[in-house]
């Protein structure tokens, strides 16, 4: 009986469930768990989103599916005013993330994308069609250790700039850092041990510390452990012994005093270097090298990722070393970059 009553009562009678606009402190909470230039790089997107459709008179919260399609129609005909070029496929592809975070933070319907992405498919198609340079993705060449004794050779070592920037390229290659990450390292961060470094560092896409084990290199020149002594030696000298491990510098190779801005405190009071600021150390100890290539800060991550799979590493002990989420697909596309040649599949074949 029971059975049958359950069965029989009326759907309208069940509870609904009562939506209401975000609050304050749940948006707060939402930014938090995205990646700083994430965030960025979306404000900027939704921006120019919104600026359309004010030029064009169509609502942009909520889009309907046939605004999406018709602003990435946009996005892969009109030349922007920076590049003199439409959208590249990936920004294009940020871009509809961008348009759907802002719809589902702002608890309304998030409008389908699917037509946009039959766009984007068909102009992918006709990039690559046109052997146009932007059908394939931008990569950081990856810093590989004969390429980082080219670049180590190059700096002038016996300074607190050098010694930094020793530090910085060595302990990132050997920790495949990010360079926000080693932006964010303090010298509390990186202990010295019988074994090496054992560095604490905060992996921003997995919102997590690994305790990253970091042995001595078998070349002084290159070892990591020495130079990051070399490094907490000098900073000690300089009266440092606390705070960040990577500080400013200034033309007269003294750690930067705090900045000031029409008498206002601007950047880092403790002289922490900014994630741009690592990413300019790779960018211009590799142009002082005389290195050809593509140098990012990424390329020192990449470059851990290939000379570590050419050594014979597995995947998952060097994805965990590294900060990769297990089964990333950025790992194994450099995993893949550093196969083609080590373990091609026409070798042995015959030809």
């Amino acid at each position: 009986m029971s059975q049958q009553l359950e069965l029989s009562t009326p759907v309208a009678a069940l509870p609904q469930a009562v939506s209401a606009p975000l609050s304050d402190a749940a948006r707060a909470a939402l930014a938090a768990g995205t990646a700083d230039s994430t965030r960025r790089a979306y404000s900027t997107d939704w921006a120019g989103f919104t600026s359309w459709c004010t030029a064009t008179g169509t609502t942009p919260l909520p889009a309907s599916p046939e605004t999406v399609v018709e602003y990435t129609t946009h996005l892969t005909l009109t030349p922007r005013p920076r590049t003199g070029r439409p959208y590249g496929p990936s920004s294009i592809e940020r871009a509809l993330s961008a348009i759907r975070t802002a719809h589902a933070a702002a608890n309304v319907p998030v409008p389908s994308c699917k037509g946009a992405r039959v766009v984007l498919r068909g102009y992918r198609d006709r990039l690559a069609r046109a052997k146009d340079p932007a059908a394939r993705p931008r990569k950081a060449d990856p810093l590989q250790p004969a390429q980082l004794r080219t670049v180590l050779a190059a700096l002038d070592r016996t300074t607190l700039q050098g010694k930094r920037d020793a530090a910085l390229l060595l302990l990132g290659f050997a920790c495949a850092g990010r360079v926000s990450e080693l932006a964010a390292l303090d010298l509390a961060d990186v202990a010295e041990t019988d074994n090496g470094l054992e560095a604490a560092v905060y992996r921003k896409k997995l919102k997590a510390f690994t305790d990253t084990a970091i042995p001595y290199g078998a070349n002084p020149a290159t070892c990591p452990v020495r130079a990051v002594r070399a490094l907490r030696e000098a900073m000690a000298e300089a009266g440092r012994t606390e705070g960040p491990l990577f500080v400013r510098v200034d033309r007269h190779g003294r750690v930067a005093p705090p900045m000031h801005r029409r008498g206002r405190p601007i950047g880092d009071p403790t002289g922490r270097i900014t994630p741009e600021a690592a990413a300019d150390v790779v960018e211009r100890a590799t142009a002082a090298a005389g290195l050809d290539g593509r140098w990012t800060g990424h390329s020192l991550r990449r470059g851990f990722a290939t000379a570590a799979r050419k050594a014979g590493h597995d995947v998952v002990r060097v994805g965990r070393h590294g900060g990769w989420a297990d089964g990333s697909k950025a790992l194994l596309g450099y995993f893949e970059d550093a196969d083609k040649w080590e373990d091609n599949p026409v070798a042995g074949t015959g030809l």
